[in-house]
Protein backbone atom coordinates (compact mmCIF):
# COMPACT_ATOMS: atom_id res chain seq x y z
CA UNK A 1 0.00 0.00 0.00
CA UNK A 2 1.32 3.43 -0.94
CA UNK A 3 2.07 5.85 1.86
CA UNK A 4 -0.39 8.71 2.30
CA UNK A 5 1.41 12.05 2.58
CA UNK A 6 -0.09 15.37 3.60
CA UNK A 7 1.78 18.61 2.90
CA UNK A 8 0.49 20.66 5.75
CA UNK A 9 0.87 23.74 7.92
CA UNK A 10 -0.55 23.15 11.43
CA UNK A 11 -2.44 26.46 11.72
CA UNK A 12 -3.81 26.41 8.19
CA UNK A 13 -7.60 26.12 8.35
CA UNK A 14 -7.70 24.21 5.08
CA UNK A 15 -5.08 21.71 6.25
CA UNK A 16 -6.85 21.33 9.60
CA UNK A 17 -10.06 20.30 7.78
CA UNK A 18 -8.25 17.60 5.87
CA UNK A 19 -6.52 16.25 8.98
CA UNK A 20 -9.93 15.84 10.61
CA UNK A 21 -11.28 13.97 7.58
CA UNK A 22 -8.26 11.66 7.37
CA UNK A 23 -8.69 10.88 11.06
CA UNK A 24 -12.41 10.21 10.60
CA UNK A 25 -11.53 7.81 7.80
CA UNK A 26 -8.94 6.04 9.95
CA UNK A 27 -6.24 6.69 7.36
CA UNK A 28 -2.64 6.70 8.55
CA UNK A 29 -0.66 9.52 6.96
CA UNK A 30 2.70 11.22 7.14
CA UNK A 31 2.84 14.98 7.51
CA UNK A 32 5.35 17.07 5.60
CA UNK A 33 5.27 20.55 7.11
CA UNK A 34 5.29 23.51 4.73
CA UNK A 35 6.24 26.48 6.91
CA UNK A 36 4.14 29.38 5.64
CA UNK A 37 5.93 31.90 7.86
CA UNK A 38 9.26 30.84 6.37
CA UNK A 39 7.74 31.16 2.86
CA UNK A 40 8.28 27.46 2.14
CA UNK A 41 5.06 27.51 0.13
CA UNK A 42 6.80 29.71 -2.44
CA UNK A 43 9.66 27.28 -2.95
CA UNK A 44 10.15 25.60 -6.32
CA UNK A 45 9.58 22.23 -4.68
CA UNK A 46 6.19 23.17 -3.30
CA UNK A 47 5.09 25.06 -6.40
CA UNK A 48 5.80 21.87 -8.33
CA UNK A 49 3.29 20.12 -6.06
CA UNK A 50 0.73 22.90 -6.24
CA UNK A 51 1.20 25.84 -8.63
CA UNK A 52 -0.99 27.95 -6.33
CA UNK A 53 1.54 27.54 -3.55
CA UNK A 54 -1.19 26.57 -1.08
CA UNK A 55 -1.59 23.84 1.51
CA UNK A 56 -2.90 21.23 1.85
CA UNK A 57 -1.59 18.90 -0.80
CA UNK A 58 -2.51 15.25 -0.35
CA UNK A 59 -0.90 12.22 -1.96
CA UNK A 60 -3.35 9.32 -1.70
CA UNK A 61 -4.36 6.33 -3.83
CA UNK A 62 -1.50 7.07 -6.20
CA UNK A 63 -2.89 10.55 -6.91
CA UNK A 64 -2.02 14.10 -5.84
CA UNK A 65 -4.91 16.28 -4.74
CA UNK A 66 -5.18 19.98 -3.87
CA UNK A 67 -7.93 22.29 -2.55
CA UNK A 68 -9.34 21.21 0.80
CA UNK A 69 -13.01 21.05 -0.23
CA UNK A 70 -12.15 18.89 -3.23
CA UNK A 71 -10.05 16.63 -1.01
CA UNK A 72 -12.87 16.35 1.51
CA UNK A 73 -15.32 15.39 -1.23
CA UNK A 74 -12.90 12.75 -2.51
CA UNK A 75 -12.44 11.26 0.95
CA UNK A 76 -16.19 11.37 1.58
CA UNK A 77 -16.93 9.61 -1.70
CA UNK A 78 -14.19 6.99 -1.50
CA UNK A 79 -14.29 6.31 2.24
CA UNK A 80 -17.99 6.79 2.99
CA UNK A 81 -17.56 9.42 5.70
CA UNK A 82 -21.12 10.72 5.48
CA UNK A 83 -19.98 14.34 5.31
CA UNK A 84 -22.82 15.22 2.97
CA UNK A 85 -26.34 13.73 2.76
CA UNK A 86 -27.54 12.00 -0.40
CA UNK A 87 -30.82 13.93 -0.65
CA UNK A 88 -30.14 16.75 -3.16
CA UNK A 89 -31.98 19.49 -1.27
CA UNK A 90 -30.53 18.62 2.13
CA UNK A 91 -27.10 18.22 0.55
CA UNK A 92 -27.32 21.76 -0.86
CA UNK A 93 -28.33 23.15 2.53
CA UNK A 94 -25.49 21.38 4.35
CA UNK A 95 -23.00 22.56 1.72
CA UNK A 96 -24.30 26.12 2.00
CA UNK A 97 -23.71 26.04 5.75
CA UNK A 98 -20.15 24.84 5.28
CA UNK A 99 -19.49 27.39 2.54
CA UNK A 100 -20.37 30.29 4.84
CA UNK A 101 -17.00 29.59 6.42
CA UNK A 102 -14.96 27.77 3.78
CA UNK A 103 -15.91 29.88 0.76
CA UNK A 104 -16.87 33.28 2.19
CA UNK A 105 -15.14 33.82 5.54
CA UNK A 106 -11.93 31.83 5.26
CA UNK A 107 -10.59 33.52 2.09
CA UNK A 108 -11.08 36.99 3.60
CA UNK A 109 -9.12 35.91 6.67
CA UNK A 110 -6.34 34.23 4.71
CA UNK A 111 -3.03 35.62 5.96
CA UNK A 112 -1.94 36.75 2.50
CA UNK A 113 -5.21 38.64 1.92
CA UNK A 114 -5.20 40.16 5.39
CA UNK A 115 -1.53 41.08 5.08
CA UNK A 116 -2.03 42.79 1.73
CA UNK A 117 -5.09 44.70 2.97
CA UNK A 118 -3.53 45.82 6.26
CA UNK A 119 0.15 46.05 5.43
CA UNK A 120 0.70 43.28 7.96
CA UNK A 121 0.81 45.77 10.80
CA UNK A 122 -0.92 45.96 14.16
CA UNK A 123 -3.52 46.96 15.19
CA UNK A 124 -4.80 46.78 11.62
CA UNK A 125 -4.31 42.99 11.40
CA UNK A 126 -6.28 42.23 14.55
CA UNK A 127 -8.94 44.80 13.68
CA UNK A 128 -9.40 43.09 10.30
CA UNK A 129 -9.91 39.68 11.90
CA UNK A 130 -12.16 40.87 14.70
CA UNK A 131 -14.30 42.68 12.12
CA UNK A 132 -14.82 39.81 9.69
CA UNK A 133 -14.74 36.67 11.86
CA UNK A 134 -17.70 37.54 14.12
CA UNK A 135 -19.83 38.44 11.08
CA UNK A 136 -19.22 35.03 9.55
CA UNK A 137 -19.76 33.23 12.84
CA UNK A 138 -23.07 35.00 13.44
CA UNK A 139 -24.30 34.08 9.95
CA UNK A 140 -23.29 30.46 10.58
CA UNK A 141 -25.11 30.53 13.94
CA UNK A 142 -28.27 31.83 12.28
CA UNK A 143 -28.20 29.13 9.60
CA UNK A 144 -27.75 26.44 12.25
CA UNK A 145 -31.35 27.02 13.29
CA UNK A 146 -32.36 25.07 10.20
CA UNK A 147 -30.79 21.92 11.66
CA UNK A 148 -30.99 19.99 14.89
CA UNK A 149 -27.64 19.98 16.70
CA UNK A 150 -27.50 16.52 18.24
CA UNK A 151 -24.70 17.19 19.01
CA UNK A 152 -22.95 18.19 15.76
CA UNK A 153 -23.89 20.87 13.24
CA UNK A 154 -26.52 18.89 11.35
CA UNK A 155 -27.14 15.80 13.46
CA UNK A 156 -25.57 12.92 15.41
CA UNK A 157 -22.38 12.57 13.34
CA UNK A 158 -19.85 15.11 12.04
CA UNK A 159 -20.60 16.54 8.61
CA UNK A 160 -18.85 19.01 6.34
CA UNK A 161 -19.86 22.11 8.35
CA UNK A 162 -18.24 20.70 11.50
CA UNK A 163 -14.95 20.21 9.64
CA UNK A 164 -15.07 23.82 8.47
CA UNK A 165 -16.24 25.28 11.77
CA UNK A 166 -13.59 23.95 14.13
CA UNK A 167 -10.60 25.45 12.27
CA UNK A 168 -12.45 28.78 12.15
CA UNK A 169 -13.03 28.60 15.90
CA UNK A 170 -9.31 28.07 16.34
CA UNK A 171 -8.67 31.22 14.32
CA UNK A 172 -11.30 33.16 16.24
CA UNK A 173 -9.58 32.29 19.49
CA UNK A 174 -6.14 33.18 18.10
CA UNK A 175 -7.30 36.64 17.10
CA UNK A 176 -9.62 37.32 20.02
CA UNK A 177 -12.72 37.45 17.82
CA UNK A 178 -15.82 37.27 20.01
CA UNK A 179 -18.46 34.63 19.35
CA UNK A 180 -19.61 34.14 22.95
CA UNK A 181 -23.19 34.99 22.00
CA UNK A 182 -23.30 32.03 19.56
CA UNK A 183 -24.73 29.36 21.85
CA UNK A 184 -25.23 26.75 19.14
CA UNK A 185 -21.66 27.10 17.92
CA UNK A 186 -20.34 26.76 21.44
CA UNK A 187 -22.32 23.56 21.99
CA UNK A 188 -20.98 22.11 18.73
CA UNK A 189 -17.47 23.15 19.68
CA UNK A 190 -17.79 21.20 22.94
CA UNK A 191 -18.94 18.08 21.08
CA UNK A 192 -16.21 18.27 18.45
CA UNK A 193 -13.52 18.88 21.05
CA UNK A 194 -14.41 15.54 22.64
CA UNK A 195 -14.28 13.65 19.33
CA UNK A 196 -10.95 11.82 18.85
CA UNK A 197 -10.67 12.69 15.14
CA UNK A 198 -10.97 16.39 15.89
CA UNK A 199 -8.72 16.27 18.95
CA UNK A 200 -5.92 14.53 17.05
CA UNK A 201 -6.13 17.07 14.21
CA UNK A 202 -5.83 20.13 16.48
CA UNK A 203 -2.83 22.33 15.61
CA UNK A 204 -1.58 22.17 19.19
CA UNK A 205 -2.00 18.42 19.60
Amino acid sequence: MREVVLWDYPKSSASYRVRIALNLAGISYRIETVDLLAKDHRSDAHLARNPQGFVPVLDIDGQRLTQSLAILEYLDTTRGLGLLPSDPLLRARVQALAHVIAVDLHPVCNLSVMGHATGGQEPARTNWMTHFIPKGMHAFEALLTGFTQSPFCTGPTPTLPDLCLMPQIYNARRWGADYTDCARIQAIEAACTQHPAFAAAHPDS
